[in-house]
């Protein structure tokens, strides 16, 4: 497999090399050869254009609907506009000083065009597009060999590399390419239909028909597939090998007589999970489980069942939350809920009491230094902090379980640092919570290892939630009436959230950014002025001092603030029941889950929620539909779903974590939910015979080429 390795400038010349380089990282020929048609276009088959997003390089086959010239007022020259359309909708293209091209670009003629979508007058355009035309005529005089089949691939491009340069440089590397082996088993190959590497490359790059992409498709999905599921699997082997702290129940210790004080009945879904959870936590192998149920299902009293069945058994348990807030208050709520059994060595405490010891960065020197004593005496069971928790200068009596909340906002380093802190050589049992939903096919690839449990009953008394979109670009009025609605709520004795994007403080955006994104510190005041003058409006984000934040939550819990305007800081934890609207600013800029999760701070009280969503997105671009699917349902294990579908892959990778694209791009955590379990299987059984994969060098390689090391490392950590 040494020559996808190979680097691309003897195949393509320095130039096309640098080209793809720079523009879509794109180094050697394995880089290149599985940089795969985003789709495929038919002669006569016109792209749909309502699914253009503003700001990407795409590539579209149109038909020419007009053309008209006209003079430049602010300076010399002329503009050429051409109306391009898929039948349904019209894209405009601007051509500055180059009136000649109306010679080719000629009513009824069809071409791919290629460039960056913009927004002009509220209209999609594409500026200075390249563009091939594909007319019969063309095939006579023109250079578009490229495109002598049927089916057009139609490549994920960048500026100044538009789909048909993407193409003929693949024609150049698959016209030499001639792997030494394939990275399959030949038993995988048989066992499973699939055909050789080879021929999955030249068929999804050059397809003779549609059966043919789907035949490659199906090939090189299991490439991705296996290259996550033997690096899980090693991990999996290399985790049963370290031993964990055993934490068997005990019948008559704090847990027991925690769970015979709740003024609640347990639900049937907490109850079964921590069931599991206990079974767990009594075995010699590490738990890895992560718990998923919406904001308020009650994940926090099955933590804690599980926390003190660890301080029962006289080791000790730390929760991780992602900020100091937050953090603050799963400490308070602890406390609450043990009453004097948190209350260890204290004058009321109850004979068997533990305690609850809060650790930060930022708190005064003597507290710090007294939490710090009751977590090296083993004094404090239950731990509470944010990565200041993962500091060397932390030293655990007996760390037996960790508790990790929010996962998606905790750096994957700081949760491992935390993993090891285990005596003995053992690992401490890990129980991962979320608010946000995942489906099953994600947990499974993305989580590893991690056992699944949810908690799906909805929030018991938990008020109603009405999501309304406020479409700015089309209907800007519905702004005016979005702050009015908040004054009436102020009037009616409750309070709102309005949430930014940005903090304000932050260096200029890019220059080819339409405008910057709203921002905290500039809306604050503009609003306190303007339509809600009158309101008490207090401003909240992650980079003010500790103590001023904790201020700023408290006056708005205490109800001396009307209005907080505040970036995603409040988007977990923050429990006021009084507010009751949300007024969500450029709403497009937030994903789905981050969307569901903000609005959740609203309809914690006996009122019914409001939540709208601000946007200057166009209707009909994905961003509009994701919009509307959140305005659609307020069930996040939908939701989640449906985000999925919208994005049509998964983030599989969390390439948002590792800061780089995933080299993960065909398989579908919706559509290849059987492949990702059988790769799983093979992959489980393939490490257990052997564990380095030294008589398996192509899987080895294709883990390598698939999965870079930014990502290879998040997945091993998460």
């Amino acid at each position: 497999m040494s020559q996808l390795r190979d680097p691309l400038g003897p195949f393509l010349g320095d130039k096309t090399a640098k080209a793809l380089a720079s523009g879509l990282n794109l180094h050697t020929v394995g880089d290149l050869l599985r940089h795969y048609p985003r789709r495929y276009a038919e002669r006569g088959e016109l792209t749909d254009i309502a699914g253009l997003e503003v700001g990407e390089h795409a590539t579209v086959m149109a038909r020419v609907e007009n053309t008209s010239k006209r003079r430049m007022k602010s300076r010399n020259g002329t503009v050429l506009e051409v109306t391009i359309t898929d039948g349904k909708r019209k894209l405009s293209c601007a051509f500055f000083n180059q009136a000649w091209r109306d010679r080719e670009l000629r009513p009824g003629r069809t071409g791919l065009f290629a460039g960056k979508v913009t927004e002009f007058r509220r209209t999609l355009q594409l500026t200075h597009p390249e563009y091939q035309l594909l007319d019969a005529l063309d095939y006579e005089t023109s250079t578009v060999d490229d495109f002598v089949g049927r089916i057009i691939p139609v490549y994920p491009a960048a500026e100044g590399l538009a789909s048909w340069v993407i193409t003929r440089a693949v024609r150049q590397v698959l016209d030499t390419f001639d792997p030494d082996e394939d990275p399959m088993p030949a038993e995988l190959l048989a066992r499973y239909g699939l055909t050789d590497l080879r021929s999955a490359l030249e068929n999804i790059h050059r397809p003779p028909n549609r059966d043919a992409v789907e035949i490659a498709q199906h090939r090189l999905k299991w490439d991705e597939a296996m290259a996550v599921q033997l690096i899980f699997a090693q991990r999996r082997y290399s985790a049963v090998s370290r031993p964990a702290p055993a934490c068997p129940r005990k019948p008559d210790g704090l847990a027991a007589e925690f769970d015979g004080r709740l003024p609640f009945d347990l639900t049937e879904g907490q109850r079964e999970v921590g069931e599991r959870i206990a079974g767990d936590l009594a075995g010699e192998h590490p738990m890895n489980r992560l718990l998923q149920g919406e904001v308020g299902s009650g994940k926090t009293v099955v933590a804690l069942r599980a926390m003190l069945q660890v301080v029962d058994a006289g080791r000790q348990a730390a929760m991780l939350a992602p900020t100091e807030v937050l953090a603050a208050q799963h400490a308070r709520s602890l406390r609450e809920l043990l009453g004097d059994l948190a209350q260890g060595g204290e004058l009321g405490g109850a004979e068997n009491a533990t305690r609850v010891a809060l650790l930060t960065g930022s708190m005064p020197a003597k507290e710090r230094k007294q939490a710090l004593l009751d977590v090296a005496s083993g004094a404090a069971g239950i731990v509470v902090g944010t990565h200041a928790l993962i500091q060397d200068t932390v030293s655990f009596a007996d760390l037996g379980l960790v508790v990790v909340d929010e996962q998606h906002r905790f750096g994957v380093e700081q949760r491992d640092a935390l993993r090891s802190r285990g005596t003995d050589f053992t690992s401490p049992h890990v129980l991962v919570m979320t608010a946000t939903p995942i489906p099953r096919t994600v947990a499974m690839t993305v989580y590893g290892d991690l056992e699944i449990s949810s908690l799906r009953e909805l929030p018991a008394g938990r008020s109603p939630i009405s999501t309304s979109m406020v479409p700015v670009a089309e209907k800007p009025a519905w702004l005016d009436r979005a702050w009015q609605r908040v004054v009436e709520e102020v009037g009616k004795g409750h309070q709102a959230y309005v949430v930014c994007p940005r903090i304000g403080d932050e260096p200029p955006a890019d220059k080819g950014e339409k405008r910057p994104a709203l921002a905290v510190l500039d809306l604050a005041p503009e609003l306190a002025e303007g339509p809600l003058h009158g309101l008490r409006v207090g401003a909240l984000h992650g980079r003010m001092p500790s103590e001023e934040k904790d201020e700023v939550m408290r006056s708005f819990a205490a109800g001396t603030l009307d209005v907080l305007v505040a970036t995603t800081v409040i988007e977990v934890g923050v429990n006021v029941p009084n507010a009751t609207v949300m007024v969500i600013m450029d709403a497009e800029r937030f994903g789905v889950s981050q969307l569901h999760q903000l609005r959740g701070r609203v309809g914690r009280g006996q009122v019914p929620g409001l939540c709208l969503l601000v946007t200057e997105a166009l209707e009909g671009t994905t961003t509009r539909e994701r919009l509307a699917a959140v305005e659609s349902t307020v069930d996040g294990f939908e939701l989640s779903r449906m985000d999925l579908e919208l994005r049509k892959e998964g983030d599989i990778l969390g390439s948002a974590q590792s800061g780089k694209r995933s080299g993960l791009k065909l398989l579908s955590l919706l559509r290849d939910e059987e492949t990702i379990a059988e790769a799983r299987e093979r992959a489980q059984e393939i490490v257990g015979d052997d564990p380095s994969l030294g008589a398996h060098l192509g899987l080895a390689h294709l883990v390598s080429e698939l999965v870079d090391a930014d990502s290879a490392e998040y997945l091993e950590k998460t």
